[in-house]
């Protein structure tokens, strides 16, 4: 987030950093799930009965949780900034599960980002190769399309599950307006888009 701030690329940032022999990579991403999303808690409130209040565990839970709706508001803005009409747009997010290759959806952050561009009228499809379309209306009431359509605003890249790498910027052309914007939000086709708009954490 600050990066973004500052006008440069975090994963440009990362790969400077990586010339350190002891750097330890962490790429930035929707972190969810029954485990790093949840377990934290678990300590912080076991700390809190003990008298204790871990300000950064705490921060960073809030900082993580924050990311989805985040990531809604960037899109919206890329958006607008192409001329597009928000009320009028369309958007595609490619993955709903917590994480890639995977069918569980239990505390996707995926969902945060959806929820958050519905709140600004944004047409959403969803797809999901690995996850149930029966379980996520259930859990999120919404249902995941039975195919990739056409003619979006913008294309998230929010989960990497393998069948979404690889991708070539054709393939999002032939998807998306021709001022479409790709928000790929692991950075997995960072270099590789060139023609169309491009954001990623």
């Amino acid at each position: 987030m600050i990066f973004n701030k500052v006008g440069i690329n975090t994963f440009d940032v990362l790969e400077a950093a990586g010339t350190k022999w002891n750097f330890l990579k962490f790429f930035p991403g929707l972190v969810g799930g029954h485990c790093i999303g949840v377990d934290p808690y678990y300590l912080t409130h076991k700390a809190r009965e003990l008298g204790y209040h871990s300000k950064v565990i705490t921060s960073g839970r809030a900082i993580n949780d924050a990311v989805g709706a985040y990531v809604a508001r960037e899109t919206v803005k890329k958006i607008v900034a192409n001329g597009g009409d928000i009320s009028q747009s369309k958007v595609l997010v490619m993955g709903a599960t917590f994480k890639e290759n995977v069918a569980d959806i239990r505390n996707s952050k995926v969902v945060d980002v959806i929820t958050e561009l519905k709140s600004f009228g944004v047409n959403v499809e969803v797809v999901d190769p690995h996850a149930s379309s029966d379980q996520v209306k259930h859990e999120y009431g919404f249902a995941l399309e039975p195919q990739i359509g056409s003619d979006y605003d913008a294309v998230i890249v929010a989960v990497n599950h393998t069948e979404y790498l690889g991708k070539s910027e054709s393939y999002f052309q032939e998807i998306s307006k021709s001022k479409g914007v790709i928000v790929d939000v692991k950075g997995v086709y960072k270099d590789k888009i060139k023609q169309l708009s491009y954001w990623s954490l």
